[in-house]
């Protein structure tokens, strides 16, 4: 009887045990992700105005129909990578993701930037570069450390009349994204 119920304990473990393995290597496996996705749209070291989703139809990036979007791609294994550019005076949002998409930073028009956008985003040695005043930086830019070196940014833009719209995609168009060229 004992005997029976330790195989049973011992089965019940092993079963859960390839059940836990199994599902947390699935993502792993996944072909059709969302940095695959963004790869396809060719937004490395440039913004791209991601196309509104209509109501019905097949939304890939589950993005709200309401907001307009901009794209950028970075890798910081080329250098720092930097978002720049002016916002039309409406709520606005800055969010930047690792290739798994987690979120690894965010920010509003609300924090009190208004707004301007200057973000400069660093791995952790180019970090140190720049504590030991290796890298030379703008005054007032938002300095962000990424664990991670393959980002993407997204930068979601609330038109308050969609009649707007266009006029809000075009200066998000006009976002500077990418490497700072140099001087």
């Amino acid at each position: 009887m004992i005997r029976t119920l330790l195989w049973l304990l011992g089965g019940l473990l092993l079963g859960g045990l390839i059940h836990l393995v199994t599902i947390l290597m699935l993502p792993l496996l996944a072909e059709d992700t969302t940095w695959t996705r963004i790869t396809q749209l060719e937004a490395r070291n440039r913004v791209v105005i991601l196309p509104p989703a209509l109501p019905g139809e097949p939304n890939p990036f589950h993005i709200d129909t309401e907001l307009s979007y901009g794209l950028c791609q970075v890798d910081l294994a080329d250098g720092p990578a930097y978002l720049s550019g002016i916002l039309p005076d409406a709520f606005w949002s800055v969010a930047i993701y690792n290739q798994a998409g987690i979120v690894t930073y965010s920010t509003t028009n609300r924090d009190g930037i208004g707004q301007n956008v200057e973000l400069g985003i660093f791995n952790a040695d180019q970090t140190r570069l720049l504590a030991q005043q290796q890298i030379d930086i703008a005054e007032g830019l938002l300095v962000v450390e990424s664990r991670d070196d393959d980002l993407f940014i997204l930068v979601r833009l609330a038109p308050p009349h969609e009649i707007m719209r266009p006029r809000f995609e075009q200066e998000l168009s006009k976002l500077t994204c990418g490497p700072r060229p140099a001087a």
